[in-house]
């Protein structure tokens, strides 16, 4: 071996916080460039989206992904 590695811990910082922090989710199958989106609910709420989520067998982020969908819909002629 030439030199040690440096891995980083559980904790630790990456390098350059800039580069991480707009790095693309690598979970985002459906859209190359997505937003992260950020509610606060009740405990009480996030427990029923949990279980209606593993009843689907899907993630509580793709169940909310289709229901805003499915309530917000494409219009061809708006614009983002």
């Amino acid at each position: 071996m030439t030199g040690r590695r440096t891995l980083l811990g559980f904790a630790s910082r990456p390098p350059d916080p800039e580069r991480w922090v707009k790095a693309p989710d690598k979970s985002a199958i459906t859209n190359r460039f997505t937003a992260r989106l950020t509610i606060d609910v009740t405990p009480a709420l996030r427990a029923r989206l949990k279980v209606a989520a593993f009843q689907r067998d899907i993630t509580v982020a793709d169940m909310l992904r289709a229901l805003l969908a499915r309530e917000f819909p494409d219009n061809p002629g708006d614009t983002p």
